[in-house]
């Protein structure tokens, strides 16, 4: 049983795609709902179903008219309207939240700083393979109260779980919670790296003795739910030549589609939470083999003129990128770096550029920070300001059997709504080459 939503009417904080999702949803429930923000490219939808939209509004003064404040991800808990409403002591709730409390189906969550994207679609690949009925949601792009009352109970939903949505979460015990990794990421939202971590934990904290609770060996999680452990020395091993299921080879290395060590990190989560609840290890097998990645992950775009262009546009932090960058071996790469630094230390990367790059090229409001922490690395840095002039002249400086990479290690919002137009403006513009 979930806990009931707590009474209108709603106030929804927010009207990018989780907030338009839970406006609607609550409409469908035949609820009284308000929705605040600078600018909603939606509000027409919402205004025909019946949410009543303002724009350029804060929403403070309209705290008198509601009883609960739904808050989207994107905004801070530092948010005027939020810090009013929790001084009112109004309900206050979250969009996983409040998806979670209305959906019967069972859940599985997955958390982390890289790779959640990627491991939550291979889950759900897994399912299909296995012919289960599933819903991958959440952060990877369609909102988890989207679901609501378009959904077979019988299905299980999968959902990427982000810091931002996880730390609005009251109630929130997946039937399932994996963790793949954590590393500094979002400073500028969360304040300190304990911050942050703690955030992601709340996908574990509430968890009873009949969940699954899924985590690298050497990282503990809260929770009183069955923990499963995967990588050196995990019930599911990760070992040079395979992946291991209690001991016993499960899958050849050479077998998982995807490059890199870390996807072999993904996989044994996948395998493990599957596995751990119940899925044919026969179908698991099949579904480790036959995926095929996800878009702005280590994405081929084309390759021209002997030059493989790749579309990493996920890689919104440091971590990620210096992934990307071991994923694609000695290979000489041009990579493209920048965007919204998100209180990031860029020095990790310059080992790696020295190593790895033969240009960087440089875009948007992090550049200058950017090109001092690369000031050593000894590689050339071109400051091109966008994506075009950095594709272009990228192309100018590459050789065949080289690549160039677009791997920002930064969020996208100083130029573009969200990593998915930032990985397709790449992908249209080397098409154009």
């Amino acid at each position: 049983m979930r806990p009931p939503l707590p009474g209108g009417p709603y106030l929804v904080v927010g009207l990018a795609r989780s907030g338009v999702a839970a406006a609607l949803t609550l409409r469908a429930r035949g609820e009284q709902v308000v929705g605040v923000d600078a600018g909603a490219p939606d509000a027409g939808r919402l205004a025909h179903a019946g949410v009543e939209v303002r724009l350029d509004d804060s929403g403070v003064q309209l705290l008198d008219r509601v009883a609960t404040v739904v808050k989207s991800p994107g905004v801070p808990h530092t948010a005027a309207v939020v810090e009013a409403a929790r001084a009112r002591g109004l309900a206050l709730v979250g969009e996983l939240e409040l998806a979670w409390r209305l959906l019967p189906n069972d859940f599985i969550a997955v958390t982390g700083t890289n790779g959640k994207t990627t491991t939550t679609e291979w889950i759900g690949h897994v399912h299909r393979e296995a012919g289960h009925p599933v819903a991958v949601a959440g952060n990877v792009g369609t909102p988890v109260s989207s679901l609501v009352g378009a959904l077979d109970p019988a299905a299980t939903v999968v959902c990427e779980a982000s810091s931002f949505q996880l730390e609005d979460t009251t109630a929130f015990a997946p039937d399932a919670a994996v963790l793949l990794n954590i590393t500094p990421d979002h400073l500028d939202r969360h304040g300190s790296l304990v911050a942050y971590r703690e955030a992601k934990l709340n996908a574990f904290r509430r968890q009873g003795p009949d969940a699954v609770a899924v985590a690298p060996a050497d990282l503990a999680v809260p929770g009183g739910a069955r923990r499963v452990a995967f990588g050196a020395g995990g019930e599911l091993g990760v070992e040079a030549e395979a992946l291991t299921w209690q001991g016993e080879p499960f899958v050849a290395a050479e077998e998982i589609p995807l490059p890199g060590a870390h996807n072999l990190q993904n996989a044994a989560a996948t395998a493990a939470v599957c596995l751990a609840r119940g899925i044919d290890p026969d179908a698991v097998r099949a579904g480790l083999r036959s995926f095929r990645g996800v878009a702005h992950r280590l994405e081929p775009v084309a390759e021209l003129d002997g030059v493989a262009y790749v579309n990493d546009s996920k890689a919104t932090n440091v971590d990620s990128t210096l992934v990307a960058l071991r994923a694609l071996g000695e290979r000489r790469v041009h990579l493209i770096l920048g965007g919204r630094t998100k209180a990031q230390d860029f020095a990790p990367l310059a080992p790696l550029v020295a190593e790895r790059c033969a240009s960087v090229h440089l875009i948007g409001e992090g550049a200058d920070e950017i090109a001092a922490a690369l000031a050593g690395a000894g590689v050339p840095l071109h400051h091109d300001g966008d994506l075009e002039r950095a594709v272009h002249a990228a192309r100018a400086a590459a050789r065949p059997g080289e690549v160039v990479l677009l791997s920002p290690a930064c969020a996208s919002f100083d130029q573009y709504s969200d990593f998915e137009a930032r990985g397709d403006c790449f992908r249209a513009l080397v098409e154009a080459l």
